[in-house]
């Protein structure tokens, strides 16, 4: 800039010296200008109150028209970076930006998730020509916002699906598309806390996530315990209780399933306490040694929130899921899903109702089964070979085991066999504990774990418990 201004007026300081880089070939000239302008009063080269040179001085030495210079000085005068005072030009404004916190190198985000499936399996080619199918038949007026409870098409296939597939009673009306389970207990968080439901039953051990998303929906959560039979019914009766989550089909992380008894007692408690049973039916699609027990709310669909999702069957970053909600609930979850996201991706909904209705998922779900019962199997046999006296807990099912000691094990050792397996997702059976003994374990994820990988973990894990011993 001009190393000298002619006489400032009161309350403006003159122009410093501040080099700027030629703008004149660049695509948009004024863009570049504004940003250079903009940088220099962040970082304080231009400090406040310093009186910029007219537009047209400042276009003879950036060689560019001085219509540019004009509109960048516009630019920023609307963005309160500049202001114009009569009789004193363009003035920098007292803008006062903080320094930038240092910057940390970025952490890669790999949890140990045991409950992955095997991603290297997902049927690309059938999704990709039901993603094509949904596409040629998408209309104009479906790509605008939709309804909060998901695509009329998507709600039918499933309605569908999840009667035939898992005895769900399933009204269209009544079945709300979420952004997988995740966001669905978090709707249902919500939805419950309108109702007045301050508080909802969790299994004890059981998903730590679910945990956080119920309270970041604003609940809080009270620890119910799990033995070999599921969820206690006896601990909900002692309760002052009026909703729970529970996962009876399998168990998340034992494997238990909930008993016939115990289901029937549910439900007898959520009725006498006009209460809510919220149902994960997280993997219930595999069950290896015989057919899966049907959901829950087949019995009591006026009770149970029933809420699934891809996730476990084709690939978590799907991100698609459904609940479906008791009358007096419904529109409760639909007014807090419209808050949330307005409504589910259109594409991805369509490429689901045509995967579901051509037959997709299930010969997907028959496929995969095959190969993840042989997969588990393996990992029972290379646990026995690798960790003598070790043993699985739970049904034959799902994606993952819980694998549990002769006698107990001390904590720090188990999260060093943990530590150890590599990229299979072995995670302790205490970090799923809400408040009672956890007992001794660790839960191993095989769904997305090859046999050698299996058997290298286990191998892995066998050795720091025996070099511990040895010490």
């Amino acid at each position: 800039m001009p190393g000298s201004n002619p006489a400032v007026p009161s309350g403006t300081n003159p122009s410093p010296h501040l080099e700027l880089p030629p703008v004149a070939e660049t695509a948009v000239p004024s863009v570049a200008l504004a940003e250079e302008l903009r940088r220099a009063v962040r970082d304080g080269r231009l400090p406040a109150g310093s009186r910029l040179p007219p537009s047209r001085g400042l276009a003879e030495q950036l060689g560019v028209s001085r219509g540019v210079v004009v509109r960048a000085y516009e630019q920023l005068v609307a963005e309160g970076y500049l202001g114009a005072r009569t009789g004193s030009g363009t003035v920098v404004s007292d803008v006062r930006v903080p320094p930038p916190a240092p910057v940390r190198p970025p952490r890669p985000y790999v949890p140990a998730n045991p409950g992955v499936p095997a991603l290297g399996w997902f049927p690309r080619t059938e999704w990709m020509r039901a993603a094509e199918t949904a596409m040629r038949g998408l209309t104009d007026r479906e790509l605008g916002y939709g309804d909060p409870r998901g695509h009329p098409r998507l709600r039918r296939a499933l309605a569908a699906y999840l009667g035939r597939t898992r005895a769900v009673v399933a009204p269209e009306d009544r079945v709300v598309v979420t952004a997988g389970f995740a966001q669905g207990a978090r709707l249902v968080a919500e939805a419950l806390a309108r109702h007045g439901v301050e508080e909802v039953g969790v299994e004890d051990p059981g998903s730590a996530g679910v945990v956080a998303t119920l309270r970041a929906g604003g609940v809080r959560t009270v620890a119910v315990p799990v033995d070999e039979q599921g969820v206690s019914t006896d601990a909900l009766l002692a309760s002052d209780l009026r909703a729970v989550l529970l996962t009876p089909a399998h168990q998340f992380p034992t494997g238990a399933v909930l008993t016939p008894a115990r289901r029937t007692a549910l439900l007898a408690w959520a009725a006498g306490r006009d209460g809510v049973v919220v149902e994960d039916d997280y993997d219930a699609e595999y069950r290896y040694d015989r057919s899966p027990v049907g959901a829950v709310q087949g019995l009591a669909p006026d009770r149970v929130v029933y809420g699934g999702s891809v996730s476990k069957s084709l690939a978590p970053g799907l991100r698609l899921g459904w609940l479906v909600a008791p009358a007096g609930l419904v529109d409760t979850l639909v007014e807090v899903k419209h808050h949330a996201d307005i409504a589910a991706p259109v594409l991805e909904q369509l490429t689901l109702a045509v995967f579901l209705e051509s037959g997709g998922l299930d010969r997907h779900v028959r496929r995969t089964a095959v190969r993840y019962a042989g997969r588990r199997a393996h990992l029972l046999a290379s646990t026995e070979r690798h960790l003598p006296g070790w043993r699985a807990t739970g049904v034959a099912a799902g994606l993952h085991a819980v694998v549990v000691p002769p006698r107990p094990v001390p904590g720090d050792v188990l999260h060093a066999m943990a530590a150890a397996s590599g990229s299979v997702g072995v995670v302790p059976l205490a970090a799923f504990a809400h408040g009672g003994a956890p007992g001794s374990g660790l839960v191993v994820g095989y769904g997305d774990a090859s046999r050698d990988q299996l058997d290298r973990a286990l191998g892995a894990m066998a050795a720091v418990l025996h070099g511990t011993r040895r010490g």
